[in-house]
């Protein structure tokens, strides 16, 4: 099905994972053509509360994830979050790596092993050959839109690249991307800071340096988009953190039904009664939604008190509930026009 605007298939090809996908060339750093920067030079410290400060205090946590994989190399960026070297990024960084190093803030390389990592929210933990590397401080908070944000990482090779601007937009689904089977990209903060290849896994943090945020993609300029860039919140990335550290992988909620998203095209096809919402193509037998009353051919219009318009949507809902949580489910059953609510037990995701 297409919209009138971009389709949602050809958006989500558009929509870049911010990782490099191939060595960058030399990234010496450079004061201007045939000038170098001269190293005695002292800068003048930093306003308090500007970006200049923010950045200063949280460069020094963020590195450059530098891969090996048997089609080449790449390069992604990465955040230290816990004492002992342990360092999150997006799992698509580090997918297929066969060899990891990290290039610190102080251009030294050390070593750098995969913990952890999980596909469902794109997040990795990595941990260096090194146990005294400074750790992020960090805000789990949801920040507001409008609010002053930089970003940190390493954009094409170019460590420690600092870029400016504001929150956009919080709890994103970026359309066409669960249909793409990318689950990852929704419930994201969306910021104009830009955001580049290599960007990915690096921090978005607030005014005082504070990561509030796991750079993960953006969509690119031939898609028609300007400054459109994507985090994981902080508090999200944490958590599917801390269980990749302690248990080696990531608890997900389940509710064994297979969504689409009903549109004006599929309402007209199947005469269905509304034309937005989440068609449950199949149901896992004796699964949470089957024991809920649910069957194939309900719609969802609700999750655990969160409007279920679309896929994305349905599943930025369930990203924020628990395995064997108790949630309200708001659904059409199968052929009626009349909402029902009901309560799903939510189970653990195969």
């Amino acid at each position: 099905m297409t919209r009138k605007s971009l389709p949602a298939l050809a958006l989500a090809a558009a929509l870049v994972l911010a990782a490099c996908t191939a060595p960058a060339d030399d990234t010496s750093s450079r004061s201007g053509p045939g000038r170098t920067a001269d190293p005695t030079t002292t800068a003048s410290p930093a306003p308090t509360g500007s970006v200049a400060a923010a950045a200063a205090r949280l460069s020094p946590s963020v590195v450059t994830v530098n891969t090996r994989t048997a089609q080449g190399g790449g390069n992604g960026s990465g955040v230290i979050y816990r004492a002992g070297g342990f360092l999150i990024t997006n799992e698509h960084v580090v997918r297929g790596a066969t060899g990891i190093s990290l290039t610190l803030a102080d251009a030294t390389q050390t070593s750098a092993r995969l913990v952890a990592a999980d596909p469902i929210t794109d997040i990795a933990v990595l941990q260096a050959g090194r146990n005294d590397l400074p750790v992020a401080r960090f805000s789990t908070a949801l920040p507001q839109v409008g609010q002053s944000v930089i970003t940190v990482g390493s954009p094409l090779g170019f460590a420690n690249t600092v870029s400016a601007g504001i929150v956009s937009g919080l709890g994103r689904a970026i359309p066409g991307a669960a249909a793409a089977g990318n689950q990852a990209l929704v419930d994201l903060i969306q910021t104009d800071a830009a955001i580049s290849p290599g960007n990915s896994g690096g921090a978005l943090a607030d005014h005082t340096g504070a990561v509030i945020g796991i750079n993960e993609a953006y969509i690119s300029p031939q898609a028609g988009a300007v400054d459109l860039g994507f985090a994981i919140p902080a508090a999200t990335a944490l958590d599917v953190a801390e269980e990749l550290r302690s248990s080696g992988r990531a608890r997900h909620a389940f509710t064994g039904l297979t969504p689409a998203t009903v549109t004006a095209d599929t309402a007209r096809d199947f005469n269905l009664p509304v034309t937005s919402g989440v068609l449950a193509t199949q149901v896992t037998a004796d699964g949470p939604a089957d024991r809920a009353g649910i069957t194939p051919g309900a719609i969802i219009t609700e999750l655990g008190g969160q409007p279920t318009s679309t896929v994305e949507a349905f599943l930025g809902a369930l990203r924020r509930l628990e395995p064997r949580q108790e949630v309200p489910v708001e659904f059409l059953p199968t052929g009626q026009r009349d909402p029902r609510t009901a309560t799903i037990t939510l189970a653990e995701r195969p």
